[in-house]
């Protein structure tokens, strides 16, 4: 019996190189992803917004809306500099398209008249032309690009989305965040954002505030 436990102890399952490195590098991904939790709340007294807290416990962003669907949104950091306008812009009334600009736009300046060119534009998907029901939205480098550069896919009235780039890869993520040891549930109000290495947060927590305009 012993000699079998020592034979059969012994024995290691080797695995291809090819899966051993896929392996480390999910574990490197997992391991340097930036988690960030999103509360749905403003932290001024009767304003509608968003705070968003780092993984240090920090306060990263925050949004402060005094109407529940306005027509702009700042995205701001923690000190309340503006670090994105995002401005609806819709196309006979059928599209939800949104202008995502840096810095800061004033409400008295038109989207047409700015100076400022956007870098990002949003457009809602239309369930009606599209047979993948499971596509949100569409992001595009500017106004003129037909290509997509990222694609949201998922649910968001359920906490569960993906934003892939161009080649379909996961680039950041919202998930529902689990109560610890069956304590009381977050529910919808509180999330996490996860954010993969070489996508910039700013951009996905912008994400984050076109689905919340375009789906609640």
């Amino acid at each position: 019996m012993l000699l079998f436990l020592k034979s059969t102890s012994g024995k290691v399952k080797q695995y291809p190189e090819e899966e051993q490195d896929e392996y480390k590098k999910k574990i490197n991904e997992t391991c340097c992803c930036t988690s960030l939790t999103v509360w749905r709340k403003s932290l001024l007294f009767n304003c509608k917004g968003f705070t968003v807290i780092g993984s240090d416990g920090s306060l990263l962003y925050r949004v402060d809306n005094y109407t529940g669907h306005p027509i702009q949104i700042i995205l701001m950091d923690g000190s309340g500099n503006p670090i994105f306008t995002i401005c609806n812009r819709k196309k006979l009334g059928l599209v939800d398209n949104w202008l995502i600009y840096e810095g800061e736009v004033g409400e008295d300046r038109s989207i047409k008249t700015a100076s400022k060119k956007p870098i990002y534009s949003v457009r809602k998907n239309l369930n009606i032309i599209q047979t993948n029901l499971n596509i949100l939205a569409y992001v595009y480098g500017g106004i003129s690009h037909k290509r997509y550069a990222y694609m949201i896919e998922g649910s968001y009235a359920n906490r569960s989305c993906r934003i892939l780039d161009d080649s379909r890869r996961i680039v950041a993520e919202i998930k529902k965040k689990e109560a610890i040891n069956g304590g009381v549930s977050y529910g919808l109000e509180v999330f996490i954002l996860i954010v993969r290495p070489g996508f910039d947060s700013r951009y996905a927590m912008a994400i984050v505030l076109l689905l919340d305009q375009m789906f609640c």
